[in-house]
């Protein structure tokens, strides 16, 4: 009889789940200072989104969501903390994470002649096709908060990261507020994060054209035993031109192996695909 009961039980509460949102505030656990586009959401669920510039978080659940599930938050620099979902539902909640100690990577820099190269693709093709951050599964602009999109990039020699260049051919925002990751490959799909610091940046006033964004204090530096890395970008924040705004998009092609990759939340699983968007970067070779 117990047993039944807690079967019933459970069957109520998932629908439940389904139709809620989970709100709160992310802190640094020593400032108390709040936290900017904090990452969070259930893995695998197609459940996410990330915090507001005031640390402020709203997260839609899903039909997917059970009780057991555990949301995770993550940022650069910090321990990445994971919470039961039972403990959110019960109200608004206060998450503090705490700072990681600062670790400087050592380089070896070898003073030869700096050599300048592009890596990825770098032309824009006749414009005949498109990658949209928007989904026909998306009712409202916040569905699109954590979406990341990017592409696999092959490194052949060490270098230093200078720049990001993509091609916008849609874009209907008065901005658009982004995070540049950079992955390592690990099992055919992007991994383990190799950015040891956050590189936010604003499009602003419906942009169209080659957007190139300035990464040279960023000290990002990559080695030939990574072979390939993926290089992608995630929306953080945006502001509609006007009610009916919803295209942002960068030029692309068909290709005959999966350079593409995306994920609809953070924690979503990737996926690939056989596309090449217009999307490289500039780097030395040292």
């Amino acid at each position: 009889m117990r047993q039944i009961f807690f079967f019933f039980l459970f069957i109520l509460v998932i629908p439940m789940f389904s139709q809620e949102t989970i709100s709160g505030k992310v802190l640094n656990d020593q400032s108390k200072a709040p936290l900017a586009f904090v990452n969070l959401g259930v893995a695998g669920k197609g459940v996410g989104t990330v915090s507001s510039e005031k640390g402020v978080f709203k997260l839609r659940l899903n039909e997917n969501i059970v009780p057991t599930d555990t949301v995770v938050f993550s940022h650069i620099g910090y321990a990445t903390k994971k919470i039961p979902l039972s403990v959110l539902i019960q109200g608004t909640a206060v998450i503090v994470l705490e700072p990681l100690p600062t670790q400087l990577k050592g380089v070896v820099v070898k003073y030869k002649k700096p050599i300048a190269k592009k890596l990825g693709r770098k032309g824009k093709g006749l414009g005949l096709m498109h990658q949209n951050f928007y989904s026909y599964y998306e009712k409202d602009i916040d569905d699109r908060l954590s979406k990341e999109m990017g592409v696999r990039i092959p490194v052949k020699r060490d270098c230093h990261v200078e720049a990001l260049n993509f091609n916008i051919t849609s874009n209907q925002f008065k901005s658009v507020t982004f995070r540049m990751n950079v992955y390592a490959i690990e099992g055919k799909r992007p991994g383990k994060l190799l950015n040891t610091r956050d590189i936010v940046f604003q499009i602003k006033d419906g942009f169209l054209g080659w957007y190139k964004v300035d990464l040279s204090p960023f000290d990002i530096f990559l080695e030939k035993e990574q072979k390939e890395v993926a290089v992608t970008i995630q929306w953080l924040k945006s502001e509609k031109q006007d009610e009916n705004s919803k295209y942002f998009a960068i030029s692309t092609k068909l290709a005959t192996a999966k350079h593409f990759f995306y994920r609809e939340k953070t924690m979503d699983e990737w996926v690939s695909r056989k596309s090449k968007p217009s999307f490289y970067i500039d780097v030395v070779y040292r």
